[in-house]
């Protein structure tokens, strides 16, 4: 069984690096790890990525060292069960807006006592042929697992209070374009309303004392968002690749 690195860089108040990516090559995963990102997540949500194919995914990413964290498509208990058995060490959900969501999260990630995650002896726990028993590693994985309830439309911004106030949560990842939609901006959320909203999320997470995320498309947001609290930032593969590519071919244009 892997500790979680991100989860404790977390506690610890510092930031973390990633990627979201809707790619079933393992060989990206692979790459992510080798270029220093501290986390790859599995889009479950907006991608053909099956539960058979997470497995071999997870194993890139423990190979090169980085943290396999998963959005999951949907707040199914046994569908989050079958991504947490492979490996992952965190789950991201998304349209979270009510605390029976949040709750129903919890207890889907969680084992007994404090969920109702079925126990079985899977790659999760080394098959129960490692250094762990079953109470040990029941443990050990309601300590590492990092759960983190998208925020991404305005019910969800409207429950934050109570939504902050769910027992097991680490922290909350804005979705800015969807939010951004839900409040009546179609074409994005570069609008005021929408950034002014987001620092006020931001600030009451924060206030919690849980952790804060959101994306950014640049090392420069990364760090503006930093500066801000925000200490989990991810970047979608493509735009990562679409901002290398950009700075590659700089060098045609001169």
């Amino acid at each position: 069984m892997k500790q979680n690195i991100v989860k404790t860089r977390l506690k610890n108040g510092q930031p973390v690096l990633g990627v979201l990516s809707n790619s079933s090559d393992p060989t990206v995963a692979e790459l992510c790890g080798f270029s220093g990102l501290d986390f790859y997540m599995i889009d479950g949500e907006h991608s053909p990525v099956t539960t058979a194919q997470v497995q071999d995914i997870v194993r890139a990413c423990e190979l090169t060292g980085i943290t396999p964290l998963a959005r999951v498509r949907s707040n199914d208990q046994k569908l989050i069960l079958q991504f947490l058995d492979a490996g992952v060490m965190g789950i991201m959900m998304p349209a979270i807006s009510t605390v029976a969501d949040a709750e129903a999260l919890v207890q889907a990630v969680k084992y007994p006592p404090l969920g109702t995650r079925g126990f079985g002896p899977v790659r999760a726990n080394d098959y129960l042929l490692g250094t762990m028993n079953q109470g040990e590693a029941v443990a050990f994985a309601n300590e590492q697992i990092l759960i983190l309830p998208q925020l991404e439309d305005k019910e969800a911004i409207d429950n934050l209070d109570d939504l902050l106030t769910v027992e097991g949560i680490d922290g909350f990842v804005i979705g800015p374009r969807d939010l951004a939609m839900s409040m009546g901006y179609y074409d994005g959320p570069g609008h005021d309303e929408v950034k002014r909203t987001i620092a006020g999320v931001v600030e009451k997470i924060r206030k919690a004392g849980l952790i804060a995320g959101t994306t950014a498309a640049t090392g420069d947001q990364a760090r503006a968002l930093i500066d801000r609290g925000v200490l989990f930032c991810l970047n979608s593969f493509a735009g990562l690749l679409k901002s290398a590519a950009g700075d590659f071919m700089k060098g045609r244009a001169a």
